[in-house]
């Protein structure tokens, strides 16, 4: 049996007449941005995290670039940032003119490791980004208390995690976090788009300013700023979408449950390990294994597809080697990313596919 990666038809499948329906919506109204469609699913994603505030844009990276911004990081200033993350993370930092500062994640979640940031603190700190990554929250509440002891802010990477909780919360009922609405994310788009979820009300008006061309209204620029407005398209998309988080969450939620019940002490094969406070989404499914390329080719050779979430460390990749960070500098943010390998995962993933993944991922660690 061959189990792709990911499915990006499943979905569509199972709303189909919904998602037809709204489309049809927007195509019929002749509006095609900032309409009703995106304050409706902005109105809508606010209340779903237990916010006051939510302002869509277009990717996961304006997102945090605009977060950045509205919160005045700029040039000479500083982002403590995991070391393990998608590069986008750091991006955005740069973007804004402030130095990323890496620090090392907690082995077991893979997430930014609260006891590790005070020793990157410096005057020029301004921001703490931790991520919520593969749908594991980072511990928000352990961040939060070291920003207030140094009068920092904090703003969340959420792109991976939407609908994950830790200590109880909801990711994004904090101060602010950036979500993307990438087509495979838990909540996905049919194209780019993202949202900033802050209960600042000045904050969240600096992004609206910044999202468009510095205007509040139409030809009265104030500052230079971007274009980066969610189209009514894809707020409607997701508006569907939106009101069956919730049960796809947990439909992939009962799949980890079983890789982590079957998969357990198969051969070098580290599963993840959730921590007790936290309860993810599993946006991703990350195995670790010295012996990656192999496991990797023989699920390949069974029809089980898979990817590498991520195969460079972002201090290592081209794009920051102006930074001169030297082989072995963050050795954990190296060696996840020679070793980790994400199984497929998601909401339309069948006992069936479940079972091919689970066979052949043992075979392939004997």
């Amino acid at each position: 049996m061959k189990v792709p990666f990911l499915d990006l038809r499943a979905p569509y499948e199972e709303l189909r007449d919904d998602l037809d329906a709204a489309l049809q919506r927007v195509l019929s109204s002749g509006w095609y941005l900032m309409g009703p469609e995106v304050e409706a699913f902005e109105a809508e994603f606010a209340a779903y995290c237990g916010n006051a505030h939510c302002v869509a844009v277009g990717s996961g990276c304006d997102a945090l670039e605009l977060s950045l911004r509205a919160m005045g990081v700029g040039r000479g200033d500083e982002v403590i940032v995991a070391s393990h993350t998608f590069i986008a993370s750091w991006v955005a930092i740069s973007r804004v003119g402030a130095r990323p500062v890496p620090v090392e994640p907690d082995e077991r979640t893979c997430t930014l490791d609260p006891a590790r940031i005070e020793e990157a603190v410096t005057p020029r700190t301004k921001v703490i980004m931790p991520v919520h990554l593969y749908g594991h929250p980072a511990d928000l509440g352990a961040v939060e208390r070291i920003a207030a002891r140094h009068g920092l802010r904090v703003l969340e990477d959420a792109a991976q995690a939407h609908g994950a909780r830790e200590h109880g919360r909801r990711v994004g009922s904090g101060a602010t976090a950036a979500f993307s609405f990438y087509p495979g994310k838990n909540l996905g788009a049919l194209g780019d788009g993202g949202a900033v979820v802050t209960g600042d009300a000045e904050l969240a008006a600096r992004v609206r300013l910044l999202r468009n061309v510095g205007a509040r209204e139409k030809y009265r620029h104030e500052v230079v700023a971007a274009n980066s407005r969610l189209d009514e398209m894809q707020a409607a998309t997701l508006r569907v979408k939106l009101a069956w988080l919730d049960e796809w969450n947990d439909r992939r939620r009962a799949v980890a449950a079983r890789y982590l019940d079957e998969l357990k002490g198969v051969g070098d094969l580290l599963l993840p390990v959730p921590a007790p406070w936290a309860e993810p989404v599993w946006h991703l499914f990350v195995v670790r294994t010295a012996r990656r390329r192999e496991l990797q080719e023989r699920l390949a050779a069974a029809g089980i597809g898979t990817l590498v979430h991520y195969p460079i460390a972002v201090h290592r990749s081209p794009a920051y080697a102006r930074e001169g960070y030297a082989p072995g500098s963050l050795p954990l943010a190296e060696r996840l990313a020679d070793e980790v390998l994400s199984l497929p995962i998601g909401p339309h993933l069948d006992d069936r596919a479940v079972d091919a993944v689970v066979a052949a991922t043992r075979a392939a660690c004997l």
